[in-house]
């Protein structure tokens, strides 16, 4: 059995809301992220494209017929501050690349071009900055992105953990496709293209120096292809997600209150690697709320269900994909799962994080 790490180092207590200072929570993709865009960014850059949630931005690209019938232009930008660097299955690098790439195809974009931004921190050996580099232009080429601008900055020693790295993503959106968070309908399947919480647990396994039987890997993936399989054998596929921080039950919340409709999941069906479950039972963590990133979640009306989840089980990406869930009429805004043996619970956003620094 691993040494168990300090469990404050894991979770904090349930913070409040209403402080004068930046909790680590704020950055978890929960609520305390929630109750900040809606309270400080949304009314600073109020506009529709914002205020709409999505995980990218989608907007108008050339002349065209109204409604859609153009192609439009995906833009998304994300942020990596993960500790450590290197984890088993990825780096900070690939993991860059990976989670802007995302953001585009569950949009249902064809991704383009990236920029990235480099903040380093003296002292950073200049070997771990070139392998970092050259993970990038891997999974760049695996992807079918070029990445085609960019910027360095140097911190003080202590200012910057090593490398933050952000980066944005360009992507073209193909006429007449709209997929959309506020699009789910009472009926709809939910559907998660493989196991959960595998990213999560993979981090902090190295980061608290755990050990296992087993080697557990990060998910890190880029998920154009798996993407356009679902959207092929489903074109009515309501909406796509990427469950990065938050995991599964943050991105169904997202859903469940953008479309007023409530989620009903079956643990039963949700696939978690026996390795995964056994360290967040060890650990005192739930899988449904670590982050995934080479995961995706599809809504899908149910006539296509079935033809979506054979797609993406003949992906390699997709083999272990399941039916997870159904979307209902009632307790609108909420999920809730029925558990294994047959009882039922709500399935909240937590306020904070349980497990900071993962992305």
């Amino acid at each position: 059995m691993p040494d168990l790490p300090d469990p404050s180092r894991l979770a904090c207590p349930l913070p409040r809301t209403d402080g004068d200072r930046i909790l680590l929570g704020h950055g978890s993709g929960g609520r305390l992220t929630a109750d900040l865009i809606d309270r400080l960014f949304l009314p600073a850059f109020r506009n529709d494209t914002l205020a709409a949630l999505e995980d990218q931005a989608v907007l108008p690209w050339g002349e065209g017929a109204p409604g859609g019938a153009a192609p439009r232009l995906a833009f998304t930008t994300d942020a990596f501050v993960v500790r450590p660097l290197f984890f088993p299955g990825g780096d900070i690098g690939s993991l860059a690349v990976h989670g802007t790439v995302n953001d585009l195809a569950v949009g249902g974009a064809v991704p383009l071009y990236l920029s990235a931004a480099f903040v380093l921190e003296e002292g950073l050996p200049m070997a771990d900055l070139e392998r970092i580099v050259a993970s990038m232009g891997q999974a760049c080429d695996r992807a079918g992105v070029a990445l085609v601008a960019g910027d360095t900055k140097v911190v003080d020693r202590g200012g910057a953990d090593g490398v933050f790295i952000t980066t944005s993503g360009v992507g073209r959106v193909p006429a007449g496709r709209a997929l959309s968070i506020r699009n789910a309908r009472p009926g709809d399947r939910v559907l998660v293209s493989g196991t959960i919480g595998d990213h999560g647990v993979a981090v902090l396994s190295v980061r608290e120096g755990l050990e296992f039987d087993t080697v557990l890997e990060s998910d890190s993936a880029p998920l154009h292809d798996l993407a356009r399989a679902v959207l092929h054998a489903g074109p009515s596929t309501r909406c796509m997600r990427d469950p990065t921080r938050g995991g599964l039950s943050a991105a169904l919340n997202e859903l469940a209150a953008a479309s007023e409709v409530g989620v009903r999941i079956e643990e039963a069906a949700i696939p978690v690697r026996p390795e995964v479950a056994a360290a967040c039972e060890l650990l005192g963590l739930d899988p449904l709320y670590v982050a995934n990133e080479g995961k995706l979640i599809a809504v899908v009306p149910p006539a296509e269900a079935d033809a979506v989840l054979a797609a993406l089980r003949a992906d390699p990406l997709g083999r272990d994909a399941a039916v997870v869930g159904e979307v209902v009429a009632a307790d609108p805004g909420r999920v809730v799962l029925r558990s294994v043996v047959g009882g039922e619970r709500v399935v909240p956003t937590l306020a904070g994080e349980q497990l900071p620094r993962i992305c």
